[in-house]
């Protein structure tokens, strides 16, 4: 709710004050603005009536004002002036709650918060609800079979996705119907509801019926600046009225940036026009900075890696308070069908790229290796792959070589039977 910037926010009904309290205490935790309480006269009884005397009441609720979680405090069911009166003569001379600096963190939710902090080095976004990146997914949409397709998203959660990424777009398929219903159906079960949803889509519709189908604050993929500033202010105003944070992609209108220069020089521009003229909270910025195909066989694909991760480090400090995600999948495109290959490939660009300030990525969430498990001498060539250094600059041939050496192998396997 702090994209509204309310007077006050709190709780009211439904519970006394004692069973009120972890609540209150939760919310006046993150809240910046006053917070209030209007707690019934205890729980109802089985009659539906009230039991809990106006002292009782008031010595229960003034413990809310003692530990400093409240600004305004009242009583709802069940209770009656004399109840507001002992409130008052308990709390009178107890000091206010002091209002607390805006957090410079990154707060999402779904039913529960996700709080990004040092705690957090990256951020999982569940990559495998995304028609354009999953065939299975696709398959189960098309086919209208919507129950398989939300086991998918419960599977990326398990899996460890602390953000769930949904693209529906698909020249075949009404986006925004897709969207409304998917999300619908999906936040029906707790264990993806508790997740913020990433409303992925290029159609701005589609985005807006995802945001207007989520409970909670979401992440917004993608707006950029390819259709021009007036476009980009619009977006974004209306994304800030959602209360959403936003993914910007490095996209001007003279196309994809692809050196560190270009990446650097739209983030920026992005930036200046987010937070000064649309007053987006820094916090609230994820800019993808575009994770481009390696190791093709073309020279200047080959710095691709290390632009991004590069550019990464110089946004981070002359952008203060954003963050910085990809689409991890672009990397390894070229080497589609090897499994393997691509989450080795993967694993060794996020260990470089985290240290350099990367802090969120939209991955398959739980196929993710561990970078010291990675066998020797492969995790040797693909650090010299992302970092497109070697002694004799010959690891990208050698890469290549070793990738057609391995679907011969798979080809085989699967020939005989074995795979």
């Amino acid at each position: 709710m702090m994209n509204a910037k309310p007077f006050c926010i709190g709780f009211n009904c439904a519970l006394g004050a004692t069973q009120m309290y972890p609540f209150l205490q939760r919310l006046a935790a993150l809240a910046h603005m006053n917070v209030h309480a209007y707690p019934n006269a205890g729980l109802p009884n089985a009659m539906g009536g009230y039991d809990e005397s106006a002292d009782n009441f008031a010595k229960n609720a003034k413990q809310f004002c003692i530990d400093g979680l409240i600004n305004m405090i009242g009583g709802c069911c069940g209770t009656t002036p004399d109840y507001i009166q002992a409130l008052w003569n308990a709390v009178k001379d107890v000091p206010r709650r002091e209002l607390q600096a805006p957090s410079p963190k990154m707060m999402l939710s779904g039913m529960q918060e996700f709080i990004h902090g040092d705690h957090i080095p990256f951020i999982n976004v569940g990559e495998r609800c995304n028609i354009s990146g999953s065939a299975k997914f696709k398959r189960l949409i098309k086919n209208d079979q919507y129950d398989a397709a939300i086991a998918v998203a419960k599977e990326q959660v398990e899996n460890g996705a602390q953000i769930l990424d949904i693209n529906l777009d698909d020249g075949l398929i009404d986006g925004k119907k897709a969207m409304t219903r998917f999300i619908r159906m999906a936040l029906s079960d707790p264990d993806i509801a508790k997740v913020p949803i990433m409303v992925d889509s290029s159609k701005f519709e589609v985005i807006e019926a995802g945001l207007q189908n989520c409970q909670g604050k979401c992440v917004v993929n993608s707006i950029s600046l390819k259709g021009g500033e007036e476009e980009f202010i619009a977006h974004a105003r209306k994304i800030l009225v959602y209360g959403a944070a936003v993914v910007v992609m490095a996209f001007d209108e003279q196309g994809q940036a692809a050196t560190v220069e270009d990446k650097v020089r739209i983030c920026k521009r992005a930036y200046k026009i987010l937070t000064e003229t649309v007053d987006f909270p820094p916090q609230d910025i994820i800019f993808d900075v575009n994770i481009l195909t390696i190791a093709t066989g073309m020279s200047e694909h080959d710095n691709y890696a290390v632009n991004f991760i590069e550019a990464s480090t110089i946004i981070r400090k002359e952008c203060p308070g954003v963050h910085i995600s990809g689409g991890l999948s672009n990397l390894s495109f070229g080497f589609r069908g090897l499994n393997d290959l691509r989450e080795a490939m993967h694993c060794v660009f996020l260990y470089h790229a985290i240290a350099k300030g990367m802090d969120m990525g939209i991955v398959n969430a739980g196929l993710i290796p561990i970078y010291e498990d990675i066998p020797q001498p492969l995790r040797d060539l693909l650090d010299q792959v992302i970092l497109n250094k070697s002694p004799n600059m010959d690891h990208v041939e050698r890469v290549i070589k070793y990738a057609e050496e391995e679907k011969e192998r798979l080809d085989e396997l699967k020939a005989s039977g074995g795979g």
